[in-house]
């Protein structure tokens, strides 16, 4: 994984999470890949996109994009579950995600405390 000196660790997981499920989408069938494929893809990217906003905005702004990336990232635990129960995702594939989606909700919601 790709960090930079000033990037916040959650920021490097996101990239990480979405690495991975790139490499597990090419293998979704063909209707899938381009419905909840894409949809979920574009929730990883939104939520990279708001942790990066939170990164470079100033203190009392933070809390807003980390809120709006919560949002964002709960709906994608949804589609990613989902995408397991219609077996588009191995459970093997599935389990690896969950870990990174159980330790980033972590570091983001520790994000979130100490900005309160």
């Amino acid at each position: 994984m790709n960090t930079y000196p000033n990037e916040v660790p959650v920021i490097g997981k996101i990239y990480g999470l979405y690495k991975d499920f790139y490499g597990y989408s090419v293998l979704f069938p063909k209707k899938d890949k381009y419905t909840l494929g894409i949809k979920i893809e574009s929730y990883m990217i939104s939520t990279l996109e708001l942790m990066l906003s939170a990164q470079s905005a100033q203190r009392n702004e933070k809390i807003v994009f980390i809120r709006q990336a919560s949002v964002k990232f709960d709906a994608l635990k949804i589609f990613i579950r989902l995408a397991n129960e219609l077996k588009m995702i191995s459970d093997k594939r599935y389990i690896t995600l969950q870990n990174q989606l159980q330790e980033i909700g972590r570091m983001m919601g520790g994000w979130q405390k100490s900005l309160n």
